[in-house]
């Protein structure tokens, strides 16, 4: 109770101090404009260049420590922190008064000359002191910073003031964001924007979050992946597209998953599920050299490298591997449930057949090996609904998932081209809807008259961005790359 008054008490001072800046015409909040000419990390990157010379600065006071008529302060701006020394005769008597009334996480501008300190620390000397926006809450203090990760991801704006490394990892973000534009760029593929907004969430198995159309008095959804749009643009005559985004899927929330999240998708006509997994390898272990200047990460004590080419093995090979059995050996899948339930101890349903067993039996006792990049191929077709069927065994689709720390990080194919087929796995997704699977996918007319119109053979490729940023910036939570992730509100 006690620390609370403090607080409140410190808080309240805060206030007295604005009133009264504001009473003798210091209003801070009245200031619009800095010309900033310099920021600290190039004054101490140029210092031979500057020493002496006058400059303007502009950030937030982190640190404070006065000696009679003179104070030192860090002064952090967007790129770091830099010294500042502050005296009364060089600023006046007035200002320096003000200027020790000022807060830490109060946000100033200087002016001054570029100097060095007798101990070696590059700084400036102020000549004036402005006052631009007093810091009415309190900063956590310099020793043990803001470590609640639940306070960090609600006031990511405090977080990134006061936890340096965070901000890094937003700027690695960026340069990752920016490395995968380059390379599909570079290779001729066209970035374009579909809706967010439909009628009919597609493209993917995943629940999507409801709304309304007030005007045309409908029914929409939020996509959960922009995969049908961007295959209709194939069929359009568009040969290679790419789109970045956010998706949406009311699901669960976890240290993978944000209902809503950044998701790349790529389609390239005359291309196979092939030349996805030379593209998928590629791109990323090129993300990886830009951020890091190398194709081995380490993520949480785990070096993972992804120099390409990957490793490539069927599903259902995995499976049979780790459990001794072929599920495509029964002849009826009420046997294969039989097996799955007695010898695997899987939690079987009626409804499943013997490629829900294999996807099942997959993510129960493979995933968890997955360390090193991954390709799992030929999933079966009763969970590809939009997949080539493989001309060898059409049980099996012409699919890929990359696989990377046990996570899936791409999911990629050939894309079924055939109308009639189409439309038939869809009806069969519908039935699997009422039989209760809540992500089936639904059905789509609008899509099947666009491949009726004609889709040539395409390889279609999505990764999920975020996933693929917490490996490369060694982020074990997703909330940890997401500057505002999904937070439940406080009471």
């Amino acid at each position: 109770m006690t620390e609370e008054l403090n607080l409140n008490e410190l808080l309240k001072i805060r206030r007295e101090k604005l009133k009264h800046l504001q009473e003798i015409g210091k209003d801070p909040f009245k200031v619009e404009k800095v010309h900033v000419t310099h920021y600290s990390e190039g004054i101490k990157a140029d210092f031979d260049a500057l020493e002496g010379q006058v400059v303007t600065i502009a950030g937030r006071i982190m640190t404070k420590r006065g000696h009679g008529k003179a104070t030192f302060i860090n002064l952090q701006d967007k790129d770091g922190k830099l010294q500042v020394y502050v005296r009364e005769d060089k600023i006046g008597e007035e200002d320096y008064d003000l200027f020790v009334t000022y807060d830490i996480g109060d946000i100033i501008e200087i002016q001054g000359e570029v100097f060095k300190t007798n101990k070696g620390e590059i700084s400036v000397k102020a000549t004036k002191v402005v006052l631009l926006s007093k810091s009415l809450q309190i900063l956590p203090e310099k020793w043990h910073g803001l470590k609640d990760t639940d306070t960090r991801y609600r006031q990511r704006y405090v977080d990134l003031i006061v936890n340096p490394e965070v901000k890094e990892t937003f700027v690695k973000r960026n340069k990752i964001i920016k490395a995968i534009r380059e390379f599909l760029d570079d290779k001729g593929y066209l970035e374009v924007e579909t809706p967010i907004l439909t009628t009919i969430a597609g493209g993917a198995a995943a629940r999507p979050f409801l709304t309304h159309h007030n005007t045309l008095d409908i029914d929409m959804q939020l996509r959960i992946a922009n995969e049908l749009f961007l295959k209709r643009l194939i069929v359009g005559g568009f040969d290679k597209v790419y789109e970045m985004g956010k998706m949406f899927r009311n699901e669960g929330i976890s240290i993978k998953h944000n209902p809503e999240f950044t998701s790349m998708e790529l389609y390239a006509a005359y291309h196979d599920y092939k030349d996805m997994m030379e593209i998928t390898e590629n791109l990323v272990a090129y993300c990886a050299e830009k951020v890091s200047g190398s194709t081995v990460i380490n993520f949480q004590g785990v070096d993972i490298d992804f120099k390409p080419p990957w490793r490539r093995v069927s599903m259902h090979e995995l499976v049979q591997q780790k459990t001794g059995i072929n599920f495509y050996d029964f002849e009826t899948d009420e046997e294969a449930r039989r097996v799955a339930k007695e010898k695997l101890h899987l939690d079987v349903e009626t409804r499943m057949t013997k490629g829900h067993l294999v996807s099942l039996a997959f993510e129960e006792f493979c995933e968890k090996d997955l360390i090193q990049p991954t390709f799992v191929l030929h999933h079966p077709v009763e969970i590809s609904p939009l997949a080539k069927r493989n001309p060898d065994n059409p049980m099996i689709t012409n699919r890929f998932e990359a696989f990377a720390n046990t996570w899936e990080i791409a999911n990629a194919f050939s894309e079924l081209n055939d109308p009639i087929d189409q439309k038939e796995r869809f009806e069969s997704q519908l039935a699997q809807k009422e039989a209760g699977d809540d992500e089936a996918h639904p059905m789509d007319l609008d899509f099947i008259n666009a491949l009726e119109v004609g889709l040539p053979p395409t390889g279609g490729l999505g990764i999920g961005i975020d996933r693929m940023i917490m490996l490369l910036t060694n982020s074990p939570s997703i909330r940890d790359i997401i500057l505002f992730p999904t937070m439940k509100p406080l009471e």
